[in-house]
């Protein structure tokens, strides 16, 4: 995948981007049994959406590409849902034949991915953090495990871990109220060849015979994080993370400078060729009205993204220099209609589960390394498939189908926030 910019190179491969997540979704979920009689703890419905939507998206969007679930508590049912949402994804899963203990679950996962370095976290805590960040804070400590930590006020409900100034992890304390405190937010970096060459039982808790019984190794060390953090454990914290992650209404009236658009191409900026592709600047036609109204959306948003699939490109029929050509024309012409394009990311993998490829977050989350500022909360995808859609929804984007143009019905499985007629038509909206 290319940026398409002056001077713009091949995408580089991040420290996270060589991560496995592994994320335990075995529980039983107990004390949620009134709300979620039937299902696995992480996949209460949260705001419309089972609570692993959320983890996994927010991993993605950190730039993790290969997943291992570590199921338990009818695994199929979470089976099922990977396999019907997300069938692009790189993932494995694994299922523990009787109750193996957080650690015993951690152990069995890690014999399916190579990875010298796995994260591990728990499919019922939802903890935004910089993963690169403590990926780098991993790497200069040469710890065997990292646990990420989140400062809280006023709690009782967890333990407190003890860290010196260089962030070693000294001692882990029994829950108690305490007026303020670093906690463990159950996300971990973990030195997978470490782990496994200690001799732990088939049966053992990670926290109580891993965590506690080796800290005084010195090996462990703790990462402070400020992002937000909610465990859905009880039922009250289960509430809230129904409100925190609620989507608001896209109201167009509030879109400034801050917010960026992000447009894909065919079928949106220029008329599609139904069973092929654009292969030259002669089929490249701008859609009715696109030219006449990109100025307007170019001032009502602070940057204009194009992000499209191009896999003609991987089939052989065309070039990437051919499509570098057709995005530098398509550029000079918003230029002269007084539209700035910011940048163009195309992917020509054919692979679906190729991560640069939509509905795969690849395109977006180099977006953001490029320009650190874009806040998906202020941002906007518009785009006439269902891959388009869901390329926004997994980011927590606003999201724009244009229903007219060749592309999926307007019946498709992820609702978008507003349907139009055609891009020019949204920009009279606004």
């Amino acid at each position: 995948m290319l940026p398409h910019t002056p001077g713009s190179t091949q995408e580089p491969e991040t420290t996270a981007d060589r991560l496995c997540a592994v994320i335990l979704a075995g529980g039983l979920g107990l004390r949620l049994r009134m709300a979620v009689p039937e299902a696995p703890k992480c996949m209460a419905p949260v705001a419309g959406k089972p609570f692993l939507f959320y983890v996994i998206n927010y991993m993605r969007l950190q730039g993790v590409r290969e997943f291992v679930f570590a199921l338990g508590y009818k695994a199929q049912v979470i089976k099922d849902y990977l396999a019907l949402e997300y069938p692009t994804l790189s993932y494995t899963t694994v299922t523990e034949e009787m109750p193996l203990g957080t650690g015993g679950a951690i152990a069995l996962a890690l014999e399916h991915t190579t990875a010298a370095t796995v994260l591990v976290l728990n499919g019922d805590t939802l903890f935004e953090r910089d993963v690169a960040a403590a990926m780098r804070f991993h790497q200069h400590t040469d710890a065997e495990c990292t646990l990420n930590l989140k400062r809280l006020r006023a709690f009782d409900r967890y333990g407190v871990v003890q860290t010196n100034h260089e962030g070693k992890i000294l001692s882990f304390e029994e829950k108690k109220f305490c007026e303020e405190g670093l906690i463990n937010g159950g996300v971990y970096l973990l030195n997978r060849k470490a782990f496994l060459h200690r001799s732990l039982p088939q049966i053992f808790s990670f926290e109580n015979d891993y965590l506690c019984r080796f800290h005084k190794e010195n090996i462990f060390y703790g990462c402070e994080q400020t992002g937000y953090f909610i465990d859905i454990g009880i039922p009250e914290d289960y509430d809230k993370a129904g409100e925190d992650l609620k989507l608001p209404q896209l109201q167009l009236e509030k879109i400034d400078k801050s917010w960026t658009l992000f447009l894909d191409r065919d079928g949106v900026i220029n008329e599609e060729l139904p069973g092929t592709y654009v292969m030259n600047w002669e089929q490249f036609v701008f859609c009715e009205g696109v030219l006449a109204s990109i100025a307007r959306l170019a001032s009502r948003f602070g940057s204009v993204i194009v992000v499209t699939n191009q896999r003609g490109v991987g089939r052989g029929l065309m070039t990437r220099e051919t499509v570098d050509s057709i995005h530098d024309q398509m550029r000079r012409e918003f230029e002269k209609a007084g539209c700035q394009i910011d940048a163009i990311y195309s992917c020509t993998e054919v692979t679906p589960t190729a991560f640069c490829r939509k509905p795969n977050p690849g395109m977006v989350v180099q977006a953001r390394r490029d320009f650190p500022g874009i806040d998906f909360k202020k941002s906007v995808m518009v785009g006439n498939k269902e891959s388009d859609i869901a390329f926004g929804r997994g980011a927590g984007m606003f999201t724009i189908y244009i229903a007219a143009t060749g592309g999926d019905s307007p019946s498709i499985k992820t609702a978008p926030d507003a349907t139009y007629a055609s891009l020019a038509r949204f920009a009279l909206d606004l």
